[in-house]
C-alpha cells in the first residue's frame, strides 16, 4: 500500500501542477516542485542526522535500564494488557516496556525523547515478526497508538499562543486533551475492529479505566491553575520524570554491579547505526509531501471545501483552520506554519485561531512516523497502518472542529 500511496502523491502534485500552468496561468509551479525535491532531500539528511545523538542518547539509556531489570519489571506489571491487544506479544517481551516509555514520552510532549524510545519499540516488535517485510499486527496497532496518542502537555502550541499575544495560552488546554482522547479511542477502536482484538475484557477495561482516572485527575489539577502556573508546573513535571528515570536507571543498575557506562556506549552504538538506516526512507516520503505541497494540490482542496460549505450555506469559519488539519500528516513544520498564519490572519484568541491550535495538537504526523518507525526496521508493506492512522486523524479532526464550537463559538 506505501508504494500506491507514495507513487499516488506524485501524480496527484504533476496533474495539479499541470492545471495550476494551463488553467491558471502560473508556470513557475514546476520551478517551485524541483525546489521542493532537493529541499526535502537535504532536510532528510538533517532530520537523520539530528535522529543520531538523540538515538544515541536514549538507547543508551535504555540499555542501562534494561540491565538494571527495572525495564523487565515494567514489562511484566503491564503484560496483561499488552497480550491482550497484541497477542503475538510474549509476557514479559522487552517490546513492551520500550512501548510502554514511548507512549509516556508522548504524553508528555518530549519529542525528542518519544522518537528514539519508539524505534527501539518497533525494532524490538520486529524480532517477533515472522514477516521482516511485511508489518505485523502489533506492529500496526503500536504505530496508531503513537500517532494518535494523548497529549498531556501542549507545551509547544501555548508557548506560540503566548508569543503572538494570547491573554490565557493555556484556554486550548482542556480542548487539546479532550480531542487527543477521541483520536486515541478512533484509533484504538478501528485497528481492534480490523485485527479482531476483543477490547471488552476485564483486565483491558480495568487498565483503560485506571489510565483515564489518573488522565481526568491530572486535567482537574491544572484546572485549579493560571496559565503561567500550569506552564511552569507542567515543564516542571516533565523534566523532574525524565530526570528521576535516568538516575533510577543508572543508581540500580550500579547496584546491580553493572558497568553503566560501557552499557551506554553499547546501547548508543545501536542508535547511531539506526538512525543512519532511516535517511532512504526519510528522503523517499519527504519529497513525495514536499512535491505534494509546491504543486498547489492543498490550495485546490481549500478551494472546493470552501464552495461546498458556502453551497450548504453552513457556517464556513472552520474552513479556515483546515489548512493545519490537512498539512499535519505530512508535515509538522508545514502545519506549525499554517497554524501560526491563521492567528496572524484572523487574531490568536480567534475561532478560527483557537481552533488551529487545537487541531495542531489533537493530530500527528502520521507519514513521517509511518515512514521513521517502519523505515527503522525495514518495512515496505505497512497493510492497515496508514487506514487507520488516518482514521485517528480524522477523528481528531472532527472532535476539534465539535469542540471549538462548543467551547469559542
Amino acid at each position: 500500500m506505501l508504494h500506491r500511496i507514495w507513487l499516488g502523491f506524485f501524480v496527484v502534485a504533476f496533474i495539479s501542477a499541470l492545471y495550476q500552468w494551463l488553467g491558471l496561468g502560473d508556470a513557475a509551479v514546476f520551478q517551485r516542485m524541483v525546489k521542493a525535491l532537493f529541499d526535502m532531500a537535504g532536510l532528510s539528511v538533517e532530520l537523520a542526522i539530528g535522529l543520531v545523538g538523540l538515538m544515541g542518547l536514549w538507547l543508551g539509556i535504555v540499555a542501562v535500564g534494561e540491565a538494571s531489570g527495572l525495564i523487565d519489571k515494567l514489562a511484566r506489571a503491564l503484560s496483561p494488557l499488552f497480550t491482550r491487544l497484541m497477542p503475538e506479544v510474549p509476557a514479559g517481551h522487552p517490546a513492551i516496556s520500550s512501548m510502554t516509555l514511548n507512549l509516556a514520552a508522548n504524553a508528555l510532549g518530549l519529542d525528542n525523547a518519544a522518537t528514539p524510545l519508539g524505534i527501539k519499540a518497533m525494532k524490538d516488535l520486529q524480532s517477533l515478526n515472522p514477516t521482516p517485510e511485511v508489518a505485523s499486527n502489533a506492529q500496526i496497532l503500536f504505530l496508531v497508538l503513537n500517532t494518535s496518542g494523548v497529549t498531556v502537555f501542549p507545551m509547544t502550541i501555548l508557548l506560540y499562543r503566548a508569543q503572538l499575544g494570547a491573554p490565557d495560552p493555556a484556554s486550548v488546554f482542556i480542548p487539546i486533551l479532550i480531542a487527543t482522547c477521541c483520536s486515541t479511542l478512533a484509533g484504538l477502536l478501528v485497528t481492534a475492529w480490523v485485527q479482531r482484538i476483543r477490547l471488552a475484557d476485564t483486565i483491558v477495561l480495568m487498565y483503560l479505566g485506571v489510565g483515564f482516572a489518573l488522565l481526568l485527575a491530572l486535567v482537574g489539577w491544572f484546572a485549579t491553575l493560571g496559565a503561567d502556573e500550569m506552564q511552569r508546573q507542567s515543564s516542571l513535571v516533565s523534566n523532574l520524570l525524565i530526570m528521576a528515570l535516568i538516575m533510577l536507571f543508572l543508581l540500580v543498575a550500579h547496584r546491580r554491579s553493572v558497568n553503566v557506562y560501557d552499557t551506554f556506549i553499547e546501547g548508543a552504538r545501536q542508535g547511531f547505526e539506526t538512525a543512519i538506516g532511516i535517511i532512504p526512507y526519510l528522503v523517499a516520503m519527504l519529497a513525495a509531501i514536499g512535491v505534494l505541497r509546491a504543486s498547489g494540490a492543498m490550495d485546490i482542496v481549500m478551494s472546493g471545501l470552501r464552495d461546498l460549505v458556502a453551497l450548504g450555506g453552513w457556517d464556513g469559519r472552520w474552513v479556515d483552520a483546515m489548512p493545519t488539519a490537512l498539512m499535519k500528516p505530512l508535515s509538522g513544520s508545514g502545519a506549525r506554519a499554517m497554524m501560526i498564519d491563521t492567528m496572524n490572519t484572523f487574531g490568536v484568541d480567534s475561532f478560527q485561531g483557537r481552533l488551529a491550535a487545537t487541531m495542531q495538537g489533537s493530530t500527528e504526523t502520521t507519514f513521517y512516523v509511518l515512514a521513521v518507525y517502519f523505515g527503522a526496521v525495514g518495512i515496505r508493506h505497512g497493510r492497515h497502518a496508514l487506514a487507520c492512522g488516518l482514521t485517528a486523524d480524522v477523528a481528531g479532526i472532527s472532535a476539534a472542529i465539535a469542540l471549538s464550537y462548543w467551547f469559542y463559538a
